[in-house]
């Protein structure tokens, strides 16, 4: 059970199935750790001091878990490896930023957010494909 909660998913998908899995993984994956994950690790003030206004209890560590799961996340995400457990946690953040960052303000504020929710959402059911590190070490 382990095993499949950790690198599970469908195989022996049709090439174009694999090959457009594996763009849409690395892109996004790519895309959230760089351009969004990488100035959250560390966490500054103004992040620990929003998730505290958030409600968050321990404010640092709940800080520190939105940058990993944007950084880690993104790059697991991109490699196809622990995608599910990866999706999970990237689909908690951005619920987080969706109803609670983002939850008065306009929808082309919350439209990334929703963005990276339902792929993220997507590869947590679906799984990597074929053309992935989870592949590779479900064999």
């Amino acid at each position: 059970m382990l095993k499949t909660l950790l690198f599970g998913g469908e195989s022996g998908l049709s090439f174009t199935a694999n090959a457009g899995l594996t763009l849409l993984r690395i892109f996004a994956g790519i895309s959230l750790a760089f351009s969004h994950g990488i100035g959250k690790v560390p966490p500054g003030d103004g992040l620990i001091t929003g998730t505290a206004n958030l409600g968050f209890p321990i404010p640092t560590l709940f800080a520190w878990a939105a940058g990993l799961s944007e950084l880690l996340g993104g790059i697991f995400l991109a490699l196809g490896l622990f995608t599910r457990v990866s999706g999970f946690f990237i689909a908690f953040t951005m619920l987080v930023a969706i109803l609670g960052v983002h939850g008065a303000d306009p929808y082309q504020k919350k439209e990334l957010a929703f963005l990276y929710f339902f792929i993220a959402a997507a590869f947590m059911i679906k799984g990597a494909g074929d053309w992935s590190l989870d592949s590779l070490l479900r064999k």
